[in-house]
């Protein structure tokens, strides 16, 4: 199938991939005035000039933190995206073994891993480990949950002609399951993206582990106690800059891997 041409002018989707960037411009503009205007102290709110300049100066530590942080973060989706598309061809494979033990991880899912973290801490001993299996608690289920869903999808008349031709279920699940199941993961995989992030912060404010290899959350909570607002906010900006960076990354993985086929990827003529 070949993709019609976006015969938009080149101008206007200029701006539409602009419009949020002047946004985002304007809103940091109006933050900045603001501050200035009313002389808000920077221990209460800095503003966006001051959290620039505290990158800048504070860069080796906070960038040596966010390495850590990225490092635990892409651990815990590697092994989110393995254990569960392995898991949903389990699943798929035997209905018996899907009721059985998904109700267990759909437990795990809903259990605030806040509340689960010190004992996980406590229970497995090496820190680094512990962290790695929070982060992989939350970003784990919608690349199973997502996975299962497109392995079910899959068209039945094709699965009877599979069938008629005496496919084996390897092959079936090969040529036909996977294929089918590809648009539900990725979707899967740019949310667990973000999860993964969140489960890896989340994990490193309830462990408090300090020191030089210390994560981007320890950073913040530092920060805090030591009154150092700007730098709080500095290393915010840093886990908020890494989201949408692995967001772009898992769409862009998404998109070169449907946009010859799938119509969800296909460009159109609006």
């Amino acid at each position: 199938m070949i993709a019609p041409r976006d015969s938009r002018p080149g101008a206007e989707r200029i701006a539409e991939l602009m419009a949020p960037v002047w946004i985002g411009i304007g809103a940091l503009v109006a933050w900045e005035m603001a501050v200035r205007m009313y002389d808000v102290p920077s221990y209460i709110l800095p503003g966006p000039l001051l959290i620039l300049q505290t990158l800048i100066d504070d860069h080796a530590t906070l960038f040596g933190s966010l390495w850590i942080t990225l490092r635990l973060t892409l651990a815990a989706l590697i092994a989110a995206v393995a254990i569960g598309v392995g898991l949903a061809i389990v699943f798929t494979q035997s209905k018996w073994l899907e009721r059985s033990l998904l109700p267990y991880a759909v437990i795990l899912q809903v259990t605030p891993i806040v509340a689960i973290a010190p004992l996980i801490i406590i229970w497995v001993g090496d820190v680094t480990l512990s962290l790695l299996i929070c982060a992989w608690i939350v970003a784990f289920f919608p690349i199973l949950s997502n996975t299962i869903l497109g392995l079910n999808s899959a068209d039945h008349n094709l699965q009877d002609l599979f069938r008629l031709y005496r496919a084996s279920r390897w092959q079936t699940l090969r040529d036909l399951r996977l294929p089918a199941a590809l648009p539900y993961f990725m979707a899967g995989l740019k949310v667990s993206g973000g999860l993964a992030l969140i489960g890896a912060v989340v994990a490193e404010f309830v462990a408090g582990t300090g020191g030089t290899a210390s994560g981007l959350a320890y950073r913040i909570l530092e920060s805090g106690y030591q009154l150092k607002i700007p730098r709080m906010f500095a290393a915010l900006v840093l886990i908020s800059f890494s989201g949408v960076v692995i967001y772009a990354i898992t769409s862009a993985i998404a998109y070169f891997a449907l946009r010859r086929w799938h119509e969800s990827a296909v460009n159109r003529e609006n």
